[in-house]
C-alpha cells in the first residue's frame, strides 16, 4: 500500500547558551537552553535523500551564538522572536519556526560590607548564585504572517501550611483517605500561558514585566485562596492571571498534589496537633486544568509534556 509522509521537522536541540552582558563593572547574565525545529518544503529530502532544501542543524546551532552576540538576549521571548523571524524570513523552503527555550534564572551574590579585607561589596557586582526556585519557560512559533508565544514556568513547589480543607468528597468501599478540616496543601507548578500577541502590527508586550508579574498574581492566590480543593485554588491562581493581565488569553495548569501525611504519634504516646507529617514522593494527585478569557478558544496543547 502506498504512504505518504506527514508533517516532519527538524532543527537543533538544547543550544545552551549563555550571554554576559558587562555594564562596566556591574555584569548581567542570561542563561538559555535553545532548541530550534524548522518545518516547511521538505518532501524531497525524506523521499530521495536530496539536501537542496536543508539548512544543517549544525547551522541552526551557529545562529543561536551569533544571534546572542548580535541581538543580544533583552529576554527568552524577544530572543525566540528573532530567530524565528530570520529562519522563516532568510530560508525560502523553511514555511514554519518553532523555537522552545528554557531560562535559568541567577541572581547577584551580595558581599561582605566595603570595610571587610576582602574585596568590598561595592566592587562585587560579577558573582551570582542560581536560583532554585523554577526554570523559564518559552516556545514561539512564527510562519512568517502570524506568530504565537506560549511562556510559562515549572518545577515552581509551593506550600501553604494551613487555610486548606479536603472533605465531603465521594466515598467507597476504597476509600481510606480521612477528611482534612487543616491541612497542608502543597504542589509543584507547571504552567503555560498564550500572548494575543499574533502579528508585528500590535505592540508587542513587556516580556520581562509581563513574567514577573504573571508569576506574582499566580503566587500571590495560591497564597491568598482558602483552599477546600486544589482544583479551587487553581481556577483562582488562572484567574488571577487573566483578569490582570490583558496580554495573555489562556493558562494552562499541571499540579501535582504533593501529599503531607499527619504521622500518628498515638503509639509513642504523644498528641499530633497538625504538626509533624510525612511528605510522601509517590504517588501523588495530578491536578490539570485551563482557565480561558471569556470568548477565546483554547490553543495551548492538554499535555504539557512536550511542551
Amino acid at each position: 500500500m502506498p504512504t505518504i509522509l506527514g508533517q516532519n521537522q527538524y532543527g537543533k536541540a538544547e543550544n545552551r547558551v549563555v550571554k554576559i552582558t558587562r555594564d562596566g563593572a556591574t555584569h548581567h547574565i542570561k542563561d538559555l537552553n535553545v532548541s530550534v525545529a524548522l518545518s516547511g518544503d521538505m518532501d524531497e529530502v525524506h523521499y530521495s535523500g536530496s539536501n537542496a532544501n536543508v539548512l544543517p542543524t549544525d547551522t541552526t546551532k551557529n545562529t543561536v551564538f551569533a544571534f546572542a552576540k548580535e541581538h543580544g538576549i533583552e529576554s527568552a521571548e524577544q530572543f525566540g522572536i528573532h530567530l524565528a523571524r530570520h529562519f522563516v524570513t532568510s530560508q525560502e523552503p523553511i514555511q514554519t519556526a518553532r523555537i522552545r527555550i528554557e531560562e535559568y534564572a541567577w541572581e547577584r551574590i551580595e558581599a561582605s560590607d566595603a570595610n571587610s579585607q576582602f574585596i568590598g561589596s561595592d566592587e562585587v557586582k560579577h558573582s551570582f548564585v542560581r536560583k532554585g526556585q523554577e526554570t523559564r519557560l518559552t516556545q514561539i512559533t512564527y510562519d512568517g504572517e502570524k506568530w504565537e508565544v506560549i511562556s510559562g514556568l515549572k518545577d515552581l513547589v509551593v506550600m501553604n501550611s494551613t487555610n486548606s480543607e479536603f472533605w465531603g468528597y465521594v466515598k467507597d468501599k476504597y476509600t481510606t483517605l480521612k477528611e482534612a478540616h487543616d491541612r497542608i496543601l502543597a504542589t509543584q507548578v507547571s504552567s503555560r500561558w498564550r500572548f494575543n500577541w499574533t502579528d508585528d502590527e500590535q505592540r508587542m508586550p513587556n516580556w520581562e514585566k509581563s513574567y514577573e508579574q504573571t508569576r506574582k498574581h499566580m503566587l500571590q492566590a495560591f497564597a491568598e485562596t482558602y483552599s477546600l480543593s486544589l482544583q479551587q485554588t487553581l481556577y483562582q491562581m488562572g484567574s488571577r492571571i487573566i483578569n490582570n493581565r490583558s496580554e495573555i488569553d489562556e493558562v494552562r495548569f499541571s499540579l501535582p498534589n504533593k501529599h503531607h501525611f499527619l504521622v500518628d504519634l498515638e503509639p509513642f504516646g504523644l498528641k499530633n496537633d497538625n504538626e509533624v507529617y510525612y511528605a510522601a514522593d509517590r504517588p501523588y494527585g495530578l491536578i490539570e486544568a485551563t482557565i480561558l478569557r471569556d470568548g477565546c478558544e483554547p490553543k495551548i496543547p492538554v499535555d504539557l509534556t512536550n511542551l
